[in-house]
This record gives C-alpha cells, structure tokens and sequence, in this order.
C-alpha cells in the first residue's frame, strides 16, 4: 500500500500547493524555484497536522518521511543536527492555508545544547553570538514546547540587567549570557518539571508537535473564528536551516512590503533591527528601523531586497509582505505571502494595479474582502475639534475610537460583553490578546512598529491602532500610564487616532467618513459586473439619504412601527386603548404623521423603489411594561391613592393583562394584527398612497410598494389584499394621479416558503425575511438563544456558524424551494431579501445563486453588498466558463 506522502522539500512544492504546505511553505517553494536566495529546508503538510489532531500521535510513516528529508536537509547544508562542532540549526514554523499572523507558535536556533553551543561559538569566533543564540531557544522552546510563561523568562533578562547595570540585552556580555542560560535552564524544569532536553531530534520532533498543537489554542481559534476560518484546514510545519541576524552589524533582520499596508502608496515599506533576530522586530522588544535607513547602512543588501521584491510583486501580481535576514552581509529571504493591507490600501492597490496593467477589473473586484469596506465606513476626530494632544505614536491602524483605559486582554473582553467601550492599552500586544482586541474598539501600545503584532492584527481586523507610543509608561501593577507627569488611570476616558498616531485625554467628537475616490472607483466597477440588486433598510429620511450615497438602488424594507415611537406614543397608545371616538382620531393623527414619514422617504428614494412593510409586532409593546404597572399598582393600594386614580391605572393593568401574550413573537402581530383590527392597516395604505399622489403631483417619481407582514396562508394576503387596494384605489381615484404600486409580502415562516405557489398567486413580490424565517425554522428564540445557548454551541460545534450571521443551509433551502414555488406560479415575480444577511457575503452568494433580484441591508452594509454581488456574479461567470 502506497503510504501518504507527509514532507515535502522546498524544491518538490509550488504556490498553489497552498491547502498542502500552508501559505507559508507553499511561498518558501515558490520563491526556492524562482533562484531566490532561501535557505534550505522541508515542509510536513496540513494533512499530516490533522491526522496528528485526530489522535494525539504522528500518523504512520510521518518520523521516517521527516528523517528522510532531514538526511537531504544535512546532505545541502554539509552540517548536522547535532554535530558539537558544526552544528546544523534549524526553525521550526507554523503556517496555514490562510495568514494567521501571530496566532501559532515558532521555534528558532533548534539544535544548540550544551556542546553545539560552544561549537557555535569556536566556529564563528563570536561568543556573544553562539550564547544569545542558545538562551533565545531556550526561551521560545521552553515557552511554546514546554508551557512555561514566557513572562518568567523576560523577568530572568530585567533582573540580570539590573544586576549587571545595563540598560539593553545587547549590553550583556557572553559571560552574562552564560549566566543567563542556567537560570533559564532552572526556570523551564521548575516549572514544567523537566529538563531542557540536549538531544536535537528530541527538540525537533516534540517541536513538530508544539505546532500541531497550537493549531487548537485558545488566540488561534478566537482568530479562525473572527475570519471564518475552517478549523478542518490545519497547519503545516516548516523545519528551515537557520540563518542569523545576530552576528553583528552586518547582520540584521526585517519585515518588508512591496507597498505601503496602510496607505497603498506604490513605495517600499517595512522595519528592520541590525543584529536582532525575527522575533525582535515582530514582537515590538527593540525599537525597529525604517527600511529605508538600510540603505545607508547596508547599500548592497538593500539593493538586492529592492531587486527581490521587485520580482516578487510582479510574479504574485499582488503587494506582498516579506520577512528576510541579513547573515554577515548576505541577504536571505524567510517568508513571503500577500500582504495584508487596511481597506483604503486594498481599494488604492486594487485601481493602481489595473491602471498598471498588472491585474484586471475583475480580479481588482474579486481582490477587495467586502468586510473590509466597514474600516472606510469608522469615525474619524472631528476637524473641528480643539484637540490637546497627550502623545502621538505610529499610526499603524487608520480611524478614530474613543473608550475607558483598559490594560487587560480578560478585562476588556469582560468589560466589552457588558457594552462598554474600551482601548487596549499595553506595552506591546502578544497573540494571547487577540480576545481583548476583539472586543475593544482600538489599541494603544507604547512599544513595536508598524508591522508588529499589534499593528498587523489591528489592521486586519480594522480597528484603530497607535503603536510604539513610546513616552507612554505603563505601570501594570497601579493599572495606569503616564506622559510627562500627567497620569490616566484605568476606567479615564481617551481617544485614539490610528491615521495620525495621536493620543487625546478624553472623549474627541468623532464626524462620519467620506468613502475615498479608489472605492468609489472599485464599486463602479463591481456595479458593471453585478447581477444583483441592492437596496437598504431604512426608516427615516436621513438613513435613507445616506443609503443612497452609498449607492442603494431603493429600500427593501421600510419598518412601520419604528415610526410609533418618541413623542407618538401617547397617540398610539390612545389608538389602541381609547373607545371608539378617541381610537378614530388617533387613526386621524397617525395618518398626518405617517404621511410626512412616508413623503420623507419617498422623497429621499425619488425614482427607486421603496418597499414599506406594514406594522408587524404585538400591539402590547407600545403599552407600559405590565411587571411595572403590576407594582405601581400594588404602590398605589398600600399608600392610599386617590380612589380615581387608583381605578385607571387598574383599568390600564387590566388591558395590558388582557393583551400580554405567552408567546408574542409567534402571536397576535403581522397579518394578523391587520386582519383583527383592520382599520390600522387601512391607515398605512391611506397614507402611504395619499404621500404617494401629493409626491406625483409635484413632479416627484414615488414607487411604492407595500408589504404584508408574517403571511403563512394565501387567504391571509387575499383578505388584506383587498383590503389595501380598495384604500389605494380610492385615494388614486380622488386625485385623479396615474401611479403603479405593488402589494406583496414577506416569506418569513416556513409555510409560507413551502406554499410559495399559492402565495404568489396574488403577490406581487416576495421579500424574505431571513430573520424570523431563522427563528421559526430552528424553533429559536433569537434574543434568548444568541446570549444564553449560541456561543456554547459553536464552542462545541454543534453549529458551525451563527445562523443569524450567515444564512443556514436548512433556510436556504426554504428560499430556494419558495423562489422556484414562486415563479412558477409568477415568471414575472420580484424576489427580494430584507434581513440582516442582505450584507452578509457568504449569503449574498448564494442569494445569487438562487435568483432573488435584489438584496436590502442597513445603510453602512450597502457598498459591502455591492462588492459582495459582484463578486458572487464574477465567481458565477469564472465557474461556467464566461466572463462578464
């Protein structure tokens, strides 16, 4: 039987090998057969990661596929794993089909034990060097092999620098470094109960399996989690001859983009430390470098990155984000993959690159995560604000956030669940806050540049993030900071500015943004490209003109009820409490005020279509809180209330019981409500149609179309029906005004979607509402279940995904049966969807797919729905073999 091939070299992979090898060793391929200078060395694929989950163990053939590669690995090299004189050095590194920067473990130096490190040291006639080597494996094996806090071994470095009175780790002397390494050694078996092992392939193999594992740690799951991320990809397992950035100042390491990640400006960008390794720059320890500085201090090393990254753009067709080191004036290149950018960088990227000739319309479309455009959409600081700047820092994360001081990952996580808005404040971010980065609203470090953990993540989830803010000094213990002797304490109130670098004690107003010409740009092209129409759910005049700045093609949902409230509840509730005479003027005074909402809107939306759905919840909810009314009573009785007073409120108590209902979600509201007091109905059609004439008459263009709610039987809509058309009818009939409406309905219960045939007989549009379709077709109640009971299940994957994020494939089912049902019945049917997953794009895929005309969501989600159209149209084309 032919065993499953586990580890590939270098040579043997490409870039499209990615599910295979990670990202990151499919690109280490890539760049070996482009004659790159990378250092040798041998991938375990994703395959071989998810096996090993599976049972805790190596599948069957994996040791000795590693030791085969290995053999080839020293063979190159002339070196061996282990040899005390010339030592072969290797790291160890995760990587996924998709970046997951940070959020999985690394290895380097792999090989030094007590002999290899004084072989090291002989043959490079650099102490220092051979013994800073050997403590940083120690450190990063004892940390990610043997779970021992990292944090012990950065206090081990403070506490012998005050010892020795140095200020920097490149002031301890090789001898400290010694001293350094048996303290180290000390820590890692006091806490982990074990010796550092000194057999290399013992460090390799138990290295291997730290990887694997941290596939499943807690800061890598929250982060497949918050980009949908399948956990059944794994990580592959890169093993590499190391190469050395420690060896002095001709040595050096970096991160380099072939564009600006934050702005998209067509130049070099990155950061580097002369005689640091890796971790130095990404983890914020050393203040880093501008690269353009190496080009004075290494002009030939610069000019051989300038040439390599040159080649690589042009190869990738895309920006890329590259990790290289510099051994003894030597340059090597670690790692490259596509960059990631901020929104404004993708969209500038994306029209510079079609403008270059590099890439196309479409794949200029299909390049723009449509998430993403929510970054373009943040606040920023007022202009007209009078700002006192506390300190500035790198602006690593465009935007604006204002929040409490929070110096805890756990606490900002706790404090964000509660609705609290907080900034991170920390000397620098470690993967293991990913949680806390989530639930802030921006990040505040005072050590690290632009391309650190902080900056990287911050940017890719689009939040506002200040980095190496480095006049900020955190004292964790006091839970406070302080610049130039003005302290903030955790709980005080600061702002943030990510584009400009800013710090501001207290709360800055914050004004909306513009979107930029490049996303104007990209959305006319995704327009050109989309078969599917997009609207907004909009309420109010204002909502509506902002949706239509942002390129709605109408509104898919108008809700009715959003409109009883404020200083109109007292009329609403007279209409549903008042005798006869009382509930027909209030119908009166509801239908002057619905008209001037209905004309604002239409006004707004003049030309498009506007899509209004009729009151749809339970009357009960405009009433007073029935517990409340309950124990004012119970107050009133024992203090003696006047007897008239006592009997009114008795008599609301009693209307309020009568009208409270065990299930209302699932009771009297909707169609419902409209078939049991139909004169409410009446007075939104009149409405609705008397706005509509008075708009015609003006010169105005309305298109009105107006919804039934919660439909489950044809004759439910057949009664209503009538109902509204007469009403309409008499009002067109009145003004002597020629205007087409539509009457039709929402798919919103599972009967509906399953009698879609018969409902389309006398609809003339089918919107669907995939919020109540999800509750009524899991049985779930979505207030209760997304707090109480969602999270535990896609902790235990009982579910893979929110059904009310993404649509759930059992609800598009009904779609899809209620669409085909549909247009059977009605070829000329307008299928639409008024939910929130109308701006979701994943369901804005298959909404696509299925044939529905338009998608509706809130304002901000409308270009993100464009975007998310056209790329669900190109990928369409792409699949059938077509192009636009």
């Amino acid at each position: 039987m032919r065993q499953e091939k586990f580890v590939y070299t270098f040579e043997e992979g490409k870039a499209d090998m990615k599910y295979v090898l990670g990202g990151k060793g499919a690109n280490l391929a890539e760049m070996t057969n482009l004659g790159l200078p990378v250092p040798p060395g041998f991938t375990i694929t994703t395959d071989a990661c998810n096996l090993y989950s599976q049972s805790s163990a190596n599948p069957p053939g994996l040791d000795e596929q590693i030791s085969e590669k290995l053999a080839d690995l020293e063979a190159k090299t002339g070196k061996k794993l282990g040899d005390a004189a010339d030592p072969l050095l290797v790291s160890v590194r995760s990587g996924a089909p998709f970046s997951m920067p940070g959020m999985m473990d690394t290895v380097l130096n792999l090989g030094l034990n007590d002999e290899s490190g004084e072989g090291l040291s002989a043959l490079t006639q650099n102490e220092r060097f051979a013994y800073d080597s050997y403590r940083r494996f120690i450190q990063m094996f004892g940390k990610v092999v043997m779970d021992v806090d990292g944090q012990l071994f950065e206090d081990a470095i403070s506490a012998l620098k005050t010892e020795k009175g140095v200020e920097n780790d490149l002031d301890l002397t090789a001898d400290d470094l010694k001293e350094l390494i048996v303290r180290f050694k000390g820590i890692a078996k006091g806490e982990a109960g074990r010796d550092f092992p000194q057999e290399p392939r013992k460090q390799l193999d138990s290295s291997i399996r730290a990887v694997f594992d941290s596939w499943n740690n807690k800061r890598a799951v929250d982060y497949r989690r918050l980009y949908k991320i399948p956990e059944t990809l794994g990580t592959a397992v890169n093993v590499q001859t190391m190469v050395f950035g420690n060896q002095g100042n001709s040595s050096g390491t970096g991160v380099a983009f072939t564009r600006d990640a934050a702005t998209g400006a067509n130049e070099f960008y990155g950061d580097y430390l002369t005689n640091a390794q890796g971790e130095d720059v990404v983890a914020g320890i050393r203040l880093t470098k501008p690269i353009a500085e190496l080009e004075q201090e290494m002009p030939e090393v610069y000019g051989d990155l300038m040439r390599t990254l040159n080649i690589l753009e042009k190869h990738y067709r895309d920006m890329c984000d590259t990790e290289f080191t510099v051994d003894k004036g030597k340059l090597y290149m670690l790692q490259t993959r596509v960059g990631k950018r901020t929104a404004a960088a993708a969209l500038k990227i994306a029209v510079d690159m079609v403008e270059e000739g590099l890439i196309s319309k479409e794949e200029a479309v299909m390049r723009i995560e449509p998430d993403q455009l929510d970054q373009l959409l943040h606040p920023r600081f007022d202009p007209e604000a009078d700002l006192d700047v506390l300190t500035k820092g790198l602006n690593a994360s465009p935007g604006a956030a204002v929040g409490k001081v929070v110096f805890d990952a756990n606490e900002a996580e706790r404090l964000g669940e509660q609705g609290e808005k907080v900034i991170l404040t920390r000397w620098e971010t470690t993967p293991d806050d990913l949680h806390g980065m989530i639930a802030a609203q921006g990040i505040l470090t005072s050590h690290g540049g632009k391309t650190s953990h902080a900056a990287v993540v911050a940017r890719g989830m689009g939040k506002p993030c200040v980095a190496g803010a480095g006049e900020l000094k955190i004292d964790m213990r006091n839970q406070v900071f302080s610049v130039n002797g003005i302290s903030v304490k955790g709980g005080d109130i600061i702002s943030i500015d990510g584009t400009t670098g800013r710090v501001i004690v207290g709360e800055v107003p914050l004004v909306e943004p513009k979107p930029t010409p490049e996303l104007e740009t990209v959305l006319g092209w995704a327009d050109e490209l989309r078969r599917l129409g997009v609207r907004t759910n909009a309420d109010t005049p204002e909502d509506a003109v902002k949706a239509r700045e942002f390129g709605a093609e109408g509104i898919g949902l108008a809700r009715t009820e959003h409109m009883f409230l404020g200083d109109r509840l007292p009329i609403v509730q007279k209409m549903i409490l008042g005798d006869d005479e009382e509930k027909k003027a209030a119908l009166a005074e509801l239908r002057e005020v619905q008209k001037s909402d209905f004309s604002g809107i239409l006004t707004a939306m003049d030309g498009l279509p506007v899509t209004i759905r009729l009151l749809d919840p339970p009357l009960h909810e405009f009433l007073p809180d029935l517990v409340g009314l309950e124990v004012e009573v119970a107050k009133m009785e024992c203090q003696g209330a006047a007897e008239a007073d006592l009997n009114e409120k008795r008599e609301l108590l009693s209307r309020v019981q009568a009208m409270t209902e065990a299930n209302p979600m699932l009771g009297l509201r909707g169609c419902r409500l409209g078939i049991l007091e139909p004169e409410i109905y009446k007075m939104q059609a009149r409405a609705i149609m008397e706005a509509a004439v008075e708009l015609k008459a003006a010169g105005k263009d309305p298109h009105v179309e107006i919804m039934v709610p919660l439909v489950a039987v044809l004759s439910e809509l057949s009664y209503l029906k009538e109902k509204i058309k007469a009403v309409c009818d008499e009002v067109l009939d009145a003004s002597g005004e020629r205007l087409a409406y539509k009457i039709g309905t929402m798919i919103e219960l599972p009967r509906a979607a399953l009698t879609a045939d018969e409902i389309a007989e006398d609809a003339e549009f089918f919107s669907f509402g995939t919020n109540d379709l999800t509750q009524t077709t899991f049985g779930f109640s979505r207030d209760d279940i997304e707090g109480k009971i969602l999270v535990r299940y896609l902790d235990r994957k009982i579910l893979e995904s929110n059904p009310f994020e993404i649509i759930d494939p059992a609800v598009g089912k009904l779609i899809k049966t209620a669409c085909e049902l549909g247009r059977k019945t009605n070829p000329t049917l307008k299928l639409g969807i008024c939910g929130e997953h109308g701006g979701e794009p994943n369901s804005v895929k298959f909404f696509n797919e299925v044939g529905l005309d338009y998608v509706s969501c809130s304002p901000y989600r409308v270009p993100l729905a464009r975007l998310a159209a056209a790329q669900a149209s190109i990928a369409e084309r792409t699949a059938a073999g077509t192009t636009a």
